[in-house]
């Protein structure tokens, strides 16, 4: 582990260096090399290949949610990559966000069956980069109020519209409890806070990939391994929120910890303790703004290490 650490440290990505750094220094670092560092993250590669289609306004072209070339996975992706909280510049892609997030259509989702269908994971999305990127407002405290409006009984969330499905979904739930416990700690928003637990506990309930009735497998594409995330749910994104949350050391992680342990490389590779990205959910196109290069070997195998 020490030897994947230090060679982090040293690779030629500023977006790489930066979050290992932060992960082994703890949350409260501070200080000249962690700005220097994020800066470095503000003129990386990645950060200008995500930007490089905004307009002379600020906006980039395209509906929001565009996959993965809208504003709303532009700014995910800048938060999740550590760009720096409070650039001004980005205030323009925020409101094509709100301007989606606010509409008529957004704002009052059906109710069946006595509960809220809707995508959950645009707004969690949303919450949590908004905060992480310095933009909160008086608007995104209401996408929090929403979010725990909308939450099922189970503490989770689905946009399933048959009347039948009274479970929360993997997939609409985790980004709102990342969003939800990016603005409880940020704000301390009490009912933030309490919804985001509820939430974690869909995942911990079924120890992050298997069913509670069956104890079985729920998905085999839960145990594959990806980056960038964007909506997907696997269980190496499931752990990062959950260590966001402070949840990680509750005894129900262990088993999705166990899994990805089993899947790291051997000393006997170039990356020893990495882990591959075994698939991907992007391409290469025209208007690709993934900002990470394409991954290599057989089905984008174990061939290819995950960065961050």
């Amino acid at each position: 582990m020490d030897a994947m650490v230090k060679a982090c440290l040293q690779s030629a990505m500023p977006v790489v260096r930066l979050t290992v750094s932060q992960a082994a220094d703890g949350a409260s670092s501070r200080g000249p090399q962690l700005q220097a560092m994020q800066a470095a993250v503000q003129n990386s590669a990645e950060a200008r290949g995500l930007l490089a289609e905004r307009q002379a306004d600020g906006t980039v072209p395209g509906h929001p949610y565009a996959k993965w070339a809208g504003a709303h996975w532009i700014l995910a992706c800048l938060a999740d990559i550590g760009y720096p909280a409070g650039d001004r510049t980005l205030l323009p892609l925020r409101q094509q966000v709100y301007q989606w997030l606010f509409s008529p259509g957004k704002e009052k989702p059906p109710c069946i069956g006595g509960r809220i269908r809707t995508c959950a994971s645009q707004e969690g999305n949303a919450l949590y980069y908004l905060c992480r990127l310095g933009l909160e407002d008086g608007q995104t405290a209401q996408l929090a109020e929403r979010l725990i409006h909308w939450q099922w009984p189970d503490g989770g969330w689905n946009c399933d519209r048959n009347s039948q499905a009274e479970h929360a979904s993997f997939t609409e739930t985790l980004l709102p409890l990342r969003g939800l416990a990016a603005f409880g700690a940020k704000t301390g928003h009490t009912r933030s806070r309490q919804a985001a637990l509820a939430a974690a506990e869909v995942f911990l309930q079924r120890r992050l990939f298997r069913s509670q009735r069956s104890g079985q497998v729920i998905s085999e594409k839960f145990l594959q391994l990806r980056y960038p995330w964007y909506w997907h749910y696997d269980i190496l994104f499931a752990l990062k929120v959950m260590a966001e949350a402070e949840l990680l050391d509750d005894g129900r992680c262990q088993e999705a910890l166990d899994v990805l342990e089993e899947k790291r490389f051997g000393d006997e590779t170039e990356a020893p303790g990495a882990l591959a990205a075994e698939v991907k959910h992007y391409h290469r196109g025209r208007r690709d703004r993934s900002g990470f290069p394409p991954l290599t070997g057989a089905a984008a195998g174990r061939q290819s290490p995950i960065g961050l």
